[in-house]
């Protein structure tokens, strides 16, 4: 028997992990139970509709599918579920990311999936993104979420203070270290 998730991420290529271990890690913080495959959209078809359905299975509430290039994976995990579907579209060589930025956020309609920012940055917004789906419906998570949202605007108001009692040199100095 499969353990029970909350969310399924699926990458299309293992060159994806380092990458995706920012979405990770977030989940390991939070408590979030998930799975991670690779699986190829062109060439994995079948493994992909099976890992989408032993998520739902598993209790999936959403998935994050990161994909570059052609980036088809998170339009071929939304065909096959109706949970929400989160792309992370990864940087390219040919086209830094631009070519798989526009495959996921040019979906035809009627099969949504939500685009998040190209490579890291999006990776992690995948995460809180994925996050606040699930604390709709549970009010650990959003607790959690609201937490985290204090914790940010404390480091920023304090990295505020400092900088206005010691000046942006000093501040940069400081920095550096």
């Amino acid at each position: 028997m499969d353990k029970q998730i909350d969310v399924a991420v699926i990458m299309g290529s293992d060159s994806d992990l380092p990458v995706v271990a920012e979405t990770l890690k977030i989940f390991d913080k939070f408590g979030i139970k998930y799975s991670v495959n690779i699986a190829s959209a062109h060439r994995t078809a079948e493994f992909v509709k099976q890992c989408v359905n032993n998520a739902v299975t598993n209790g999936a509430k959403a998935f994050i599918a990161v994909a570059g290039m052609s980036a088809a994976l998170p339009g071929v995990v939304a065909s096959e579920t109706i949970l929400p579907v989160i792309g992370v579209p990864m940087e390219g060589k040919a086209l830094s990311g631009m070519d798989a930025l526009f495959s996921i956020a040019q979906m035809p309609p009627s099969i949504p999936v939500a685009c998040m920012s190209i490579g890291k940055a999006g990776a992690k917004n995948a995460a809180i993104f994925a996050m606040e789906i699930i604390a709709v419906s549970n009010k650990a998570v959003s607790e959690k979420l609201l937490q985290y949202r204090k914790e940010m605007k404390e480091q920023i108001l304090s990295k505020d203070e400092k900088l206005n009692k010691i000046g942006y040199q000093k501040y940069l100095e400081e920095t550096k270290k």
